[in-house]
């Protein structure tokens, strides 16, 4: 079984947690295989149904729930064909979003008390509309990614010591052993070309053989884009989808890699785009990063909608959109081209998937930022370099020089090993892995107190 962070969750939620858990991500991120395989090794009794595979069940489960709770439970041991363990055994269903009753049901089904119950299925953030009347304190929601380079290393043996001379390094602000930072460096590139794709990391893992990983890329691509071909009484946005998402890896390529609506249609603007853009982010195929007026907390309240840089869910599946050629180059290190795309689609990825909103800074008079977060309760700037002329950043100096914003910190994430020039940090690039928004720790607070009124 692939090492997924997010396992410890989850098995956390079947020990500790009486709730219902919702488990999202776009679709070929390991969610099913997770659930599937912690609950096995936790050695739980669980009962699995997929709504796709047995559609029966989901108009079955439709008509019920609307009616009565006690029978839909009971429906679950026909189901099973053998009598359920009250308390004991967990109710999985796949697939969800093919049943939005069950969603509006978990107060009763949680409240009735005889399993737990663990959802699942694709494009939950399209489907699932109705998610957020979901009631409060009923549904825990885990939101899954692509495997990221740590879980990648992990993957491919690099051993847990490693991976903690790594962490101190960073946390200390100190220089990486130079076999081990070319070691992991080298790894890097290879999960550039890989990705984090629990297949195409299998796959890459079972053969070392990049052209059947690759393939594996293009069925998933192939996937999402039959999921684009669902929408046949909106042929209108099913081929807005289509050629928004064909479009991102060129926008990536463009100099400031912000995406330009006119390279989809000379008439058209955002307000016509806006649902296919919407749609991309919420069914978790491709990452909006947003422009930000100012880099100030809060970040959120800054951002233009209308602005954005839109990356890839997946780092491997945008080098297999450039061809062999590029897989290649990366393989080889080639100096003479530009990583830009990649490099930054990768931060993106691993940004989101460590929990931040990831921002960037345009700013005419000042310059661009590739990234703007939230960290540790201050503005993080972040640059990304794929070249040897990492120290050069015009815009990045301009902004941290400015009184008005009060940035203490900085990083330029490059291919180079750590330094420190005032308020810039170099890291190498994959320290990205250790920047994470669980290092923010919300401190306890006295219950608030009346008593002393009078």
């Amino acid at each position: 079984m692939l090492f997924r962070k997010k396992q410890k969750d989850l098995i956390e939620w079947i020990h500790n947690d009486e709730n219902a858990l919702l488990i999202t991500g776009a679709r070929q991120v390991g969610k099913t295989y997770l659930i599937r395989e912690t609950l096995q090794n936790e050695n739980i009794e669980f009962l699995e149904i997929n709504l796709i595979e047995n559609p029966k069940y989901a108009s079955m489960f439709e008509t019920t729930l609307k009616k009565d709770i006690k029978t839909f439970v009971e429906q679950l041991s026909v189901i099973a064909n053998k009598p359920l363990a009250k308390k004991e055994t967990i109710i999985f269903i796949d697939e969800v979003q093919e049943c939005k009753e069950l969603i509006t049901s978990i107060k009763f089904l949680v409240e009735e008390g005889s399993y737990k119950y663990i959802f699942s299925g694709s494009l939950l953030g399209v489907e699932l509309t109705n998610l957020r009347s979901a009631p409060v304190g009923y549904l825990r929601v885990i939101e899954m990614f692509p495997l990221d380079l740590e879980e990648f290393l992990i993957a491919n043996g690099l051993h847990n010591t490693f991976i903690e001379q790594l962490k101190n390094n960073f946390l200390q602000k100190t220089i990486v052993n130079e076999v081990l930072h070319e070691k992991i460096m080298d790894a890097f590139y290879k999960y550039l070309i890989v990705g984090g794709m629990p297949k195409a990391v299998s796959t890459y893992i079972a053969t070392n053989d990049l052209i059947s990983t690759s393939l594996v890329h293009r069925d998933i691509i192939n996937l999402y884009i039959k999921d684009f071909t669902k929408y046949e009484e909106n042929k209108t946005l099913k081929l807005k989808l289509i050629k928004t998402y064909n479009l991102i890896p060129a926008e990536l390529n463009e100099q400031n890699k912000r995406f330009i609506f006119k390279n989809l249609d000379d008439t058209m603007k955002f307000d016509r785009y806006e649902n296919s853009f919407n749609w991309l982010s919420s069914a978790g195929v491709a990452l909006p990063i947003y422009n930000v007026v100012e880099p100030k907390i809060p970040l959120e309240l800054n951002k233009k909608a209308n602005l954005f840089k839109m990356f890839l869910s997946d780092v491997g599946m945008l080098t297999t959109f450039y061809g062999r050629s590029t897989i290649l180059k990366l393989l080889q290190r080639d100096k003479d081209i530009n990583y830009g795309a990649v490099f930054e689609n990768f931060i993106a990825q691993e940004l989101i998937a460590h929990g931040y909103k990831g921002y960037y800074y345009n700013s005419k008079k000042y310059g661009e930022l590739d990234f703007v977060i939230e960290h540790l309760g201050e503005i993080l700037p972040i640059e990304v370099k794929s070249g040897k002329n990492y120290k050069i950043h015009s815009a990045l100096n301009n902004v941290i020089d400015l009184p008005n914003y009060n940035i203490n910190q900085s990083i330029v994430f490059s291919n180079y090993n750590v330094e420190i020039k005032n308020k810039i940090i170099y890291f190498p690039i994959y320290m990205i892995m250790f920047i994470n928004e669980d290092l923010l720790e919300l401190p306890k607070i006295d219950p608030i107190d009346f008593s002393d009124l009078k």
